[in-house]
């Protein structure tokens, strides 16, 4: 067993699975930026179990709601899938487990923050879960999603997990107008690369609507959306 396999030990303990095959593991935490800087294969790195990961956790989660929902609707079910399975979500639970700590990153990317950005923290959670997957089967990954993911799940139906600005702003919009574009325009990007903040506006109806920041252009949207709501226009 290697060094880092030893270490992982910990992170099985969290996320309450032990892997048979404790390099599914090890990969599942290899991140492009260091596969590539030590040399490696693509196969190396944890891309395509996170592909797996994605789609093992889209079905398990959509099967958990369609038995705790049978009276809900189709879009309403999917509305809510996408709310516990989205990179924010994702991201809030591998901090939780704190697999930023276990990450292979490259030299690069771990001083720009890699442990800490979202994307990475929710990639790396869909690729152990795509391990687990190979490495103990259906139900075990079952097992463990429904786990980690119970908090999300009920906040979620309750509809107190996130709510999403953008797609609330269109509804409106287009309540009132039928038709109606909207445009979400990158006005400010300041900061270094490791804590950049991002400045949006939104407009629609010839006219700004409103502003928001956030530490990604997605988050700034979500911010700029949330301001126009909450002016309480529409």
């Amino acid at each position: 067993m290697t060094h880092n396999q030893k270490k992982n030990s910990i992170l099985e303990d969290r996320i309450g699975y032990r892997f048979r095959d404790p390099g599914l593991l090890e990969r599942a935490l290899t991140h492009s930026s260091y596969a590539a800087e030590q040399g490696r294969s693509y196969w190396y790195n944890n891309e395509r179990l996170e592909f797996l990961g994605d789609a093992i956790l889209d079905a398990i989660v959509g099967l958990r709601l369609y038995e705790l929902r049978p009276d809900e609707r189709e879009g309403s079910l999917s509305k809510i899938r996408a709310n516990i399975v989205c990179e924010r979500s994702l991201a809030g639970i591998s901090r939780e487990v704190g697999i930023g700590a276990f990450l292979l990153l490259g030299n690069g990317e771990d001083a720009s923050g890699g442990r800490d950005k979202d994307s990475i923290l929710a990639d790396a959670l869909e690729a152990v879960i795509g391990a687990i997957l190979l490495d103990g089967g259906f139900e075990e990954t079952k097992r463990v999603v429904l786990d980690l993911f119970l908090e999300n799940i009920r906040l979620a139906i309750r509809g107190k997990l996130f709510r999403d600005y953008k797609t609330e702003l269109q509804e409106k919009l287009q309540e009132r107008y039928r038709t109606v574009a909207i445009r979400y325009v990158l006005t400010e990007e300041s900061g270094p690369d490791h804590d950049k903040q991002f400045t949006v506006e939104v407009s629609a109806l010839d006219r700004i609507l409103g502003h928001g920041t956030g530490k990604s252009k997605k988050e700034a949207e979500q911010d700029a959306a949330r301001d126009v709501l909450l002016k309480g226009e529409f």
